[in-house]
């Protein structure tokens, strides 16, 4: 038992070994790093890409079966050769020049008229030679350009092109450091030194091995890939094969290309499985296949670029290849092992428990061999669910829907046959002790004599599924379960059965029962819920969201998983997303996401894993296999990452219909935008292709106020721009960390017509002739305001007599009014008193003759009727005496002179006794007096009113007097 113990120990400081030698190598054995796939859905141009090339501002050319393909990070873009050849070979030099080569036909590719343009260079070609078969290799040398076919090599420089031919067919140009190799079928390997061909001694040894790639190589010597057979090495004396585990799979896949990568690996690609990539001893470090993520077997070109990208330009599609990334991805793309649950390394062993049961692989790889392609297989009696692996005090134990087992190897041990094992862990206020959750209840494990975890009885009283178990410091076991809500248990002293148990839900303040989990983080029980994090108070027996974790977390708040990292560090699982928290900083929360985005929704959901190997690496549970994350790439990559500057890509008019003012902002010339079209949208993109999560900020000067707020659009629009000058200002940010520098971009919006330069001449010419004019149009005004002044004074000073004299005409009738109102109100009186004179005369003469009758003689009788008749006489003849009429008449007609002229003309029927009493009336007077006047009674009075009223056709609604008064 010690020997087999001892061997363990050696295995696992092995493993340690081996894992420190990971975190030191830049590129890891174990898994294969992040690859990118370019399909040709995504950039629409040809199946086949045969060459790669970058260029000083970070953007990618591509010689595709269709013509020449670009890519900036966001955008791609094809370009047509004249008679639509396949670009066979792309390269760019230091002034932005890209060269191709195709069949009959090679030239370089410049910004003219502010497109993407060609000019060939074929005509250059000194006659007679002429260009009849492809090419195959472009190189730039300093200011020179090397092309490269099958029959000839072509040297540009200074305008001029030199033929440089060889004894026989030409395989392929290789550039290895500043030196050229050739392969002249049938003779061997030659370097170009000038214009000369120089055979290489000793290089019989690689006739009909057809050398593909040429690598400079350490102590300054050459390693020579071949089709054939293998690798060899050019010290710079002979050619010798190189011994490398590698040869076999070169010779067998058949080698097609090479390129050196992070200064001390080689990456070589086959016709028939991908690539490999062995160290500069030969050991095989990658292999990377369509089974481990590349979309074809067939690697038709490599590129390596400076940000530790190796590009696979491929039969079908081109690859990205993240070198020194700090994911490295297993997938089961066969189907062996069916959906990840959980994943542990125990004893130089990789578990995977799946759906399908538990499988098992070596971890690290055999034979001294550096890379590891694992080969799982299923261990006997374990198929079926597996819900987790965890390690305790040594021993390994499976949590299995058919019970809880010791994995001993690749044997299985039951050790309690309760179904559904889901989650297991040591009880806090007792480490003998193991407490389970299952589908049924909780299960207590003990150790035995031997000192292995062993059943010891389930807990009885409680029976619900238990699917999250947490202890908290006062010894409680606190359980939930998504659809069966939250628990909080007592435990008896003997942990067999339940004392006491609680029931948590919205009463308690908590959102609700469903979803609710437990995580303990830094010793503090947390509870888990869509609407974040909450804590629980004891003596309130309350639940409160914990503000202080939830305003930090972010989007993360209503993560629904928390997995411990190790040093205050966190997995915390947001429904498919992950990111790692450290809560190492007091008072401060770091939450790293965006490297972990190509994981979103990969995790099996609510059974996310994640595993601890060492204090730098984890192993990640997927859907289909498992992934490495390995922090020591991250921590030393952050401190060197420089930034590229970001491109201004297409301008276009948007104003109506779409054009495209340039395609390339960057490119330093004047863009002016005439006003009728000042409406455009730049697009621009940041060069950085690894995985990464980019956001940009623009700003327009003239036309904003501020930069914009972060964004991932790589295109804005601005509409309606008035005449001036702008400058666009745009950066970009990667991962919520880094930020480049600033990319400015300058253009012009031209004035309008009426706003150019000669239409301003024109308005100061047409202004010079209006002031002219104005002040001619003004000195005539002056004038004729003058003479209208003088005209108006002469006129307001007539007008001002005339008032003055109106004025007085009028005070001089006014006092003539006054006067005859005057002399008319003392006629009235006059008039008045004479009718009122006649009242009484006739009252008096009235009074007589009601006395006389009363009169006696002096023997007591009345008088007699004959004398009383000629008193009566004399009376009625001086109260119906016409003088007394005439007379008032006469006064009346003074006061009120055409009173009676109306009176007869509109009414001619009216008889003297209606004129009479129309005067009265007239005057005012009442019916007794007027009674007087005429000698009747006052029932005559009102008689003769009524008849007069009709003769006068009076309204009835008009009062008579009122009536007579008006005329």
């Amino acid at each position: 038992m010690k020997i087999k113990s001892f061997n363990y120990l050696l295995a696992f400081l092995a493993f340690l070994l081996h894992a420190t030698t990971l975190l030191a190598s830049d590129i890891q054995s174990i898994g294969v790093p992040y690859v990118q796939n370019y399909p040709k859905s995504s950039y629409l141009s040809g199946n086949q890409n045969w060459s790669i090339a970058k260029d000083k501002n970070g953007i990618m050319y591509f010689g595709n079966a269709e013509g020449l393909l670009t890519y900036d990070g966001k955008y791609w873009q094809q370009y047509k050769m004249p008679n639509r050849q396949i670009v066979r070979a792309v390269a760019t030099d230091a002034n932005g020049m890209i060269y191709t080569g195709s069949f009959g036909e090679f030239g370089y590719w410049s910004y003219q008229n502010k497109h993407l343009s060609y000019t060939s260079l074929v005509k250059l070609i000194p006659k007679p030679n002429k260009i009849t078969d492809e090419i195959w290799k472009i190189y730039v040398v300093g200011k020179k350009i090397i092309f490269q076919s099958f029959s000839t090599i072509y040297t540009y420089e200074n305008k001029k092109i030199n033929v440089i031919k060889a004894p026989g067919a030409f395989l392929f140009l290789h550039q290895a450091g500043n030196r050229l190799f050739a392969e002249v079928l049938g003779k061997g390997l030659f370097e170009l030194q000038g214009k000369n061909l120089v055979p290489i001694a000793g290089s019989e040894v690689l006739l009909k091995t057809g050398v593909l790639s040429i690598l400079p190589y350490k102590n300054n010597s050459f390693i020579i890939g071949t089709s054939k057979n293998g690798l060899f090495v050019y010290d710079g004396q002979k050619i010798s094969p190189l011994l490398s585990a590698a040869n076999s799979f070169l010779k067998t896949y058949q080698l097609n290309n090479g390129v050196k990568i992070l200064n001390k690996y080689y990456a070589y690609g086959t016709i028939l499985n991908g690539l490999i990539i062995i160290d500069e001893d030969g050991n095989v470090v990658q292999r990377i296949n369509k089974s481990s993520g590349l979309q074809n077997n067939t690697i038709l070109s490599l590129y390596a670029d400076n940000e530790q990208n190796l590009w696979a330009g491929l039969d079908n599609g081109i690859d990205r290849i993240e070198l020194n990334s700090p994911l490295y991805f297993y997938f089961d793309k066969a189907g062996q092992f069916g959906t990840v649950y959980s994943s542990l390394i125990v004893k130089n062993k990789i578990y995977l428990g799946t759906n399908q049961g538990l499988f098992a692989s070596p971890w690290l790889p055999e034979n001294g061999n550096l890379f590891n392609s694992f080969d799982f297989k299923l261990i006997p009696n374990s198929q079926g669910q597996v819900w987790e692996l965890s390690q305790i005090d040594g021993q390994l134990i499976c949590g299995h829907n058919d019970g809880t087992f010791n994995i001993v190897g690749d044997r299985m041990e039951r050790i309690s046959s309760i179904s559904g094992g889901w989650t297991i862990k040591k009880l806090n206020s007792n480490p003998n002790f193991l407490i389970q959750g299952t589908y049924n209840g909780l299960v207590i494990f003990a150790k035995d004599a031997n000192g292995n975890w062993k059943f010891s009885h389930k807990v009885t009283g409680f029976g619900e599924p238990s699917r999250y178990v947490e202890q908290d410091t006062k010894g409680d076991i606190w359980i939930s379960h998504a659809y069966k809500g939250l628990y909080k248990l007592t435990l008896s002293a003997d942990l067999k059965r339940a004392t006491n148990i609680k029931y948590y839900d919205e009463k308690n303040g908590l959102p609700g029962s469903f979803n609710i989990n437990i995580f303990n983080v830094e010793n503090k029980i947390l509870f888990s819920s869509d609407s974040g994090f909450f804590v629980y108070d004891e003596i309130s027996n309350h639940f409160s969201k914990y503000d202080v974790l939830n305003k930090n977390l972010g989007s993360f708040y209503s993560s629904n998983k928390i997995i411990n990292a190790g040093l205050k560090k966190y997995w915390f699982i947001n429904h498919g997303k992950m990111s790692l928290v450290n809560l190492s900083e007091p008072g401060k929360i770091l939450i790293d996401s965006t490297r972990f985005s190509i994981l979103d929704g990969r995790m099996v959901q609510y059974y996310e894993n994640i595993s601890q190997i060492s204090s730098k690496i984890y192993l990640i549970s997927v859907d289909d296999g498992f992934v490495i994350y390995n922090t020591t790439n991250t921590e030393n990559k952050q401190e060197k990452l420089k930034l590229p500057s970001v491109l201004i890509r297409k301008i276009e008019d948007i104003t109506d219909k779409y054009s495209i003012l340039t395609e390339n902002g960057n490119n330093g010339e004047a863009i002016e935008i005439p006003f009728s079209r000042n409406n455009i949208r730049i697009s621009f993109s940041l060069p950085y292709y690894r995985q990464s999560k980019i956001k940009f900020q623009y700003y327009l000067e003239g036309y904003s106020r501020q930069w914009s707020d972060w964004s991932s659009a790589t295109q804005k629009d601005f509409t309606n721009l008035t005449r001036g000058s702008y400058t666009f200002k745009v950066r970009a940010k990667i991962n919520e960390e880094i930020i480049s520098d600033v990319t400015v971009f300058e253009f012009s919006v031209l004035p309008p017509w009426y706003g150019s330069n000669w239409a301003l001449a024109c308005y100061a010419l047409i202004g010079v002739i209006a002031l002219i004019a104005g002040k001619r149009i003004y000195e005539a005004k002056l004038s004729k305001d003058q003479q209208a002044i003088t005209q108006k004074l002469q006129t307001e000073k007539e007008e001002f007599l005339k008032k003055e004299a109106e004025a007085t005409e009028k005070h001089i009738i006014k006092l003539q009014t006054e006067k005859l109102q005057a002399e008319l109100a003392g006629k009235n009186r006059e008039l008045a008193n004479s009718a009122m004179s006649l009242v009484y005369k006739n009252e008096l003469l009235q009074k007589l003759s009601e006395e006389m009758n009363k009169l006696k003689d002096e023997n007591g009788k009345k008088l007699s009727e004959d004398q009383l008749r000629k008193i009566q006489k004399v009376i009625d003849d001086g109260m119906n005496d016409e003088r007394d009429w005439n007379l008032f008449e006469s006064s009346f007609n003074e006061a009120h002179e055409s009173f009676f002229k109306k009176l007869k003309a509109n009414h001619p029927d009216l008889v003297p006794n209606d004129l009479k009493l129309c005067a009265y009336l007239h005057m005012n007077m009442s019916s007794k007096e007027m009674a007087s006047l005429l000698n009747i009674s006052l029932r005559g009075v009102e008689i003769r009113r009524y008849r007069l009223r009709k003769k006068l056709e009076v309204p009835h609604d008009k009062n008579l007097v009122e009536f007579l008064m008006e005329l």
